[in-house]
């Protein structure tokens, strides 16, 4: 390796996208008018920040630099490309412009009707002085963008990139990204226009091509950067300007790469075949695309391999609504060249939807420990019926809340599972500790086979839900259960996983054998695989706590065949005492799944009886609670401490 390709190398971010940063607001409801759509959803959006995202999650260590306002919006954009793993420490916040939003509705296969908001926003107002040359010097390629060029602050900064990037050695890719209303060259209601032929346009962009190391566009976006009205004409002004090399995006027929002169065959290049999918949203195919060639290309693959991994990652944009969500991760990536799909909808796919879903988790839960306070039965049997102590039972697990909160004492792996019909006050109350994983059930309490609480139509229930609450639901199942039960029981998990993924919230499904049959080494084991061959792959499993080692192990077993992306096992405790649940700890430590514990009765019962019965104050029964909850997290870290020593 020579010196200038080993500076490259030890440089701490692979790419630096500049450019536009907006909230991307989609219609839910497909195959209307934009002006017909009822609700959205949201992600983050803008050429450069999808590309970001897609070739982070794809591997690479990449950064973005722009502008986003100091309001919510600006400060979602900013947690969400850290949660995705991308570098924000380009990102300017601005205290006078608001973050850009996209509005769009899928109106049929052919048709995305488009809104920019775009009026004096924050990405808006890149200037020179955004650019740092410390910063574009720790990466080994910049991406600028062609929406950039288009003001003179804009293009002032993008042009200061590229001279620092190129003094640094490092390469410049230049996304074409047209848009002609952006340009000022089509109306506000035009925003999925595509191509407006400009010579202004034109002229402008070709000053960019001489700096450039890969040059990516549209048949479109070609003849614009070009000003030639032939695409093949097109592409030979392009290489007149530019020894860089050329990639042709052309939709569901691949792309075809440019690595040298261009001959009068236009298939004359490394022609990338496309996958054969069915449209569903155009719009972001193309930073999907952008982000699997550009992991192929700077990581030294062949152009062919490159394109052949960025159709790919637009096929997966392009059947799917959103844009950055959509664009998948290496695992998932590898998975679909490995296994292809018999679906042409590829957001149709089970298989590769649970491994998107499963890579893209909005954080990492290593460990968790949890105090169950979602009970509703046990504590309104505790009531008696009274109305005034039914009244109180809200004010109590607000109390739980407080004493979780001084065990974790801002510690992360720390949670809560909290009902609706009980615990609203508790639920704000622990929503404002952004570190705590919360669940709520769903299920009736008690029933079996499985109904759910409240209503059987969990959509309209779920809907509402934030979007980091997990759904939690209990099923009293065992393996020898007649076949119409488990049938029974089968339906209803079924419909709550579906519903889970539907609205895109993780769900844990609470599987308690031991109260309706024998409790052996296999039996859970066996019921999990049943779960499994119904389709079943939660995010977490609660069991509760086997007798041996044994049983673990083939616990262990049964998830890591069926499904090794599940977060893993808690443990529930069943009003167990300490010293039981120190034993079914201790066997539940040798597990590699079992990932911690949600405990609830032998934590809260005895505080609750008493802080009911008014013989305990609200700082007693917080106090009472945290000592139970503390020894039980001090327990579990010690055992942890233990086995790995």
């Amino acid at each position: 390796m020579s010196q200038t390709n080993r500076t490259q190398a030890d440089k701490p971010l692979d790419l630096i996208t500049i450019g536009r940063a907006s909230v991307d607001l989609y219609g839910q409801q497909i195959g209307t008018r934009l002006e017909d759509v009822a609700s959205f959803a949201k992600s983050v959006g803008g050429c450069p920040t999808n590309i970001s995202v897609g070739t982070a999650r794809l591997g690479l260590k990449s950064a973005l630099l722009t502008r986003v306002g100091k309001e919510q919006m600006g400060r979602f954009i900013r947690e969400q490309l850290q949660r995705e793993g991308v570098e924000t420490k380009g990102i300017v916040t601005d205290p006078e412009r608001l973050t850009a939003l996209a509005i769009l509705s899928v109106e049929s296969d052919h048709s995305f009707p488009l809104l920019f908001y775009r009026d004096n926003c924050a990405d808006n107002a890149l200037c020179e002085d955004d650019v740092s040359e410390d910063f574009i010097r720790s990466a080994r390629a910049i991406l600028v963008t062609g929406t950039h060029f288009s003001k003179p602050h804009t293009d002032a900064a993008q042009r200061k990139a590229i001279r620092i990037a190129k003094e640094s050695g490092a390469k410049v890719v230049f996304d074409i990204d047209y848009r002609p209303n952006l340009w000022g060259l089509a109306g506000h209601d035009a925003g999925d226009n595509r191509y407006i032929a400009s010579e202004k346009v034109s002229a402008h962009l070709k000053t960019v091509l001489a700096d450039c190391h890969l040059i990516v566009g549209t048949e479109e976006e070609v003849l614009i950067a070009s000003g030639d009205s032939d695409l093949l004409a097109a592409l030979k002004t392009i290489r007149a300007n530019s020894k860089a090399t050329i990639v042709l995006k052309r939709g569901p027929m691949g792309c075809i790469v440019y690595d040298g002169p261009i001959s009068d065959n236009l298939e004359d290049g490394i022609v990338g075949k496309g996958f054969p999918i069915e449209v569903y949203n155009v719009l972001g195919a193309g930073d999907a695309f952008m982000s699997g060639f550009l992991r192929g290309w700077l990581t030294g693959e062949p152009h062919a391999t490159s394109a052949t991994w960025a159709n790919a990652c637009g096929a997966f944009a392009v059947s799917r609504l959103l844009c950055a969500p959509e664009i998948p991760t290496w695992t998932e990536l590898q998975f679909f060249l490995e296994n292809g799909s018999k679906e042409k909808a590829l957001r149709k796919d089970e298989a590769i939807n649970h491994v998107h879903w499963a890579t893209t988790r909005r954080r990492d839960i290593p460990q968790l420990m949890a105090l169950a306070i979602d009970h509703r039965s046990q504590l309104e049997d505790l009531a008696g019926g009274n109305p005034d102590l039914l009244a109180r039972i809200p004010a109590f697990k607000v109390l739980a809340v407080k004493a979780a909160e001084r065990i974790a004492n801002g510690r992360p792996g720390f949670g809560m599972l909290i009902d609706d019909k009980y615990g609203r006050e508790a639920l704000f109350a622990a929503a404002r500790n952004k570190d705590f994983w919360i669940a709520k059930p769903i299920e009736l309490p008690g029933s079996r086979p499985l109904q759910f609480e409240f209503s059987q139509d969990l959509g309209s229930r779920l809907i509402d839900w934030p979007v980091d609450h997990c759904i939690k639901v209990l099923s009293f199942y065992h393996p020898d259960d007649p076949a119409e039960m488990k049938a029974a029981q089968i339906a209803k998990l079924r419909s709550a996983f579906e519903a889970a993924r539907k609205v895109g919230r993780e769900i844990l499904i609470e599987i308690i054998a031991g109260k309706h049959g024998a409790l052996d080494d296999h039996t859970i084991p066996r019921a999990l695989n049943e779960l499994y061959d119904a389709g079943l792959k939660p995010d977490w499993w609660k069991l509760e706590p086997q007798a041996s080692r044994t049983a673990w192990a083939a616990i262990d077993a049964v998830i890591e065949q069926r499904d090794p992306l599940c977060r893993g096992v808690v443990l529930l405790g069943l009003e167990a005492p300490y010293d039981v649940l120190k034993e079914g700890f201790a066997a539940a430590r040798t597990s590699k799944t079992v990932k911690g514990f949600a405990v609830g009765r032998t934590i809260f019962a005895d505080a609750s009886k008493a802080w009911l019965a008014g013989e305990m104050t609200d700082e007693q029964a917080i106090a009472d609670m945290a000592g139970k909850f503390g020894a039980l997290v001090d327990l579990w870290l010690g055992l942890a401490e233990t086995k790995a020593a």
